[in-house]
């Protein structure tokens, strides 16, 4: 049994709820918010230092390894603060939610309290007795009176906002604790850290989940798992990175390979080796050796402000095609950046599903239903990420090609609204919908005489069709089935004013 609170106390504690300063809650709201905004981009931005102390030609020796350690602490604290904010952030939100609950039903009930037949604090005592419970059983809820009502309902909140109110105040602390001399680093030393994601996040708490890590438990998950760290949608693209070069190296060493797969490795090292020494940025940010699957992006997915994903079609795999497929994203990425030479530029070759081989499974829906998943989970990483990381989303645009429009059609499908600013249909075989289907506020497609397949209708809809909805781009009328990427026709120059968001007239 509780103890009952005093009737008189109810009183006077809604009277104190109805005198509440909500506004001014609202604005504490509003403080805390706009620092809990910015704190992730400051952390990224520290965190970028913390790893760039890591590379090889950066500054050495007693005085760095120093800086380094501090800094790695200066992370870890940074790590902690960040969700101890936004846990606090989340309570502190209920709380001003709760408290407009209580201070408004509390108003209500003051005022509502003239008309009872008994002062209220008696009614809210007979509302607690076997009677009154008896009379709810016999003449239903309507036989409370409103002010008694109200006043319950606001107590009530009241109760809630106080509770949101010590978990925000914990939620703090925790962080507090955390921040120490040593802190996270010292749990990480001592072996505490998980290092391994729980099982089964969707890219948005993936993202969730590597923000929590301190620099220093994300470098060392790198390490030390980076199957993990380099497959899992929602990591940003410099984790992933690292990750897969780090198990790119370990499959090209290991004697006990596959040969199918060293000789895959090989092809991604080649083409990783030249972009390097042509001096331009590249991230592996797929290697699924196994699986046949390879995602590789030529510029910075983490800062770009215009993202390209080129999905292929059939008949092509990493060890055969990679360098193709690659040489139409580089394209296309120049393509965007002589039609707006401001925003940066990165455009990905993604062969980020089992593509079709035969005529069966050229002809049916299988591998695009499977790569439809990939697709759209790999899109939300992308914006998953980025906001985690507290930078703006890039505008993202999907190039679909012959069968890899199939995926994209299956990864609109998939639940929640597809990730993407624009799709371009390159010689679709069909939609199963319109375009308005694709989810997407910018549709696009390219087909022309020359290209069979973009008449056959296999899979639905003819994208060029006036019914389905689509805004053509430019196509020569010889153009043949795999030559929308030309460098001498007209629909890659179109397809880079899409990427950077200039519609083509």
């Amino acid at each position: 049994m509780t103890t009952p609170v005093a009737p008189q106390d109810d009183v006077l504690r809604l009277q104190a709820l109805a005198a509440w300063d909500v506004p001014a809650l609202r604005a504490g709201l509003h403080a805390l918010t706009a620092l809990d905004d910015g704190f992730p981009a400051w952390r990224t931005r520290l965190d970028a230092v913390v790893r760039a102390l890591e590379d090889e030609g950066c500054w050495v020796g007693p005085a760095a390894a120093q800086a380094g350690r501090l800094l790695l602490r200066l992370s870890s604290a940074a790590a902690a603060a960040d969700l101890g904010f936004a846990t606090s952030r989340a309570e502190c939100a209920h709380l001003v939610r709760q408290v407009n609950v209580a201070s408004g039903r509390a108003a209500t009930a003051l005022a509502l309290a003239p008309d009872l037949p008994v002062p209220l604090d008696a009614a809210l005592a007979h509302d607690g007795t076997l009677a009154a419970a008896v009379d709810r059983l016999v003449l239903g809820p309507e036989s409370v009176a409103p002010a008694v009502a109200m006043a319950k309902e606001a107590l009530a909140a009241a109760a809630a906002a106080e509770a949101a109110a010590v978990r925000a105040e914990a939620a703090l602390a925790s962080a507090g604790a955390h921040a120490g001399p040593a802190g996270r680093l010292d749990e990480l030393d001592s072996g505490a850290l998980p290092l391994e994601p729980p099982a089964g996040l969707d890219p948005r708490e993936a993202a969730r989940w590597w923000a929590s890590l301190s620099s220093a438990a994300q470098l060392a998950l790198v390490d030390t798992a980076p199957a993990t760290v380099g497959s899992l949608d929602g990591v940003p693209a410099w984790a992933r990175d690292r990750a897969n070069r780090h198990a790119l190296r370990q499959a090209i060493e290991d004697p006990r390979a596959d040969d199918g797969q060293r000789a895959t490795a090989r092809v991604v090292a080649a083409l990783l080796a030249a972009e390097e020494a042509a001096g331009r940025a590249a991230q592996l940010h797929l290697l699924d050796l196994a699986g046949e699957r390879v995602a590789v992006a030529f510029g910075d997915l983490d800062t770009a402000a215009a993202v390209a994903l080129v999905v292929p079609g059939m008949n092509v795999s990493p060890g055969d095609d990679l360098h193709a497929v690659a040489g139409d994203a580089r394209d296309l990425a120049a393509s965007a950046s002589r039609a707006d030479p401001g925003p940066a530029v990165a455009a990905v070759a993604w062969l980020g599903y089992r593509a079709p081989h035969t005529v069966y499974s050229v002809t049916n829906r299988r591998a695009a239903t499977r790569g439809g998943a990939a697709l759209d989970a790999a899109l939300d990483g992308l914006a998953a990420a980025r906001t985690m990381a507290g930078v703006p989303r890039p505008r993202t645009t999907v190039v679909g090609h012959s069968y890899g429009t199939v995926v994209l059609d299956e990864a609109a499908d998939r639940q929640g609204r597809l990730a993407a600013d624009a799709v371009v249909l390159l010689g679709s075989p069909g939609m199963e919908d319109d375009a308005a289907g694709l989810e997407a506020p910018e549709v696009y497609d390219a087909a022309s005489p020359a290209d069979p397949v973009s008449w056959v209708g296999w899979f639905g809809a003819e994208t060029w069709s006036r019914a389905f909805g689509s805004t053509g781009l430019p196509a020569d009328p010889g153009t043949g089935h795999s030559q929308y990427f030309d460098r001498d026709r007209p629909t890659l120059a179109a397809m880079g004013e899409v990427v950077v968001g200039r519609p083509p007239d």
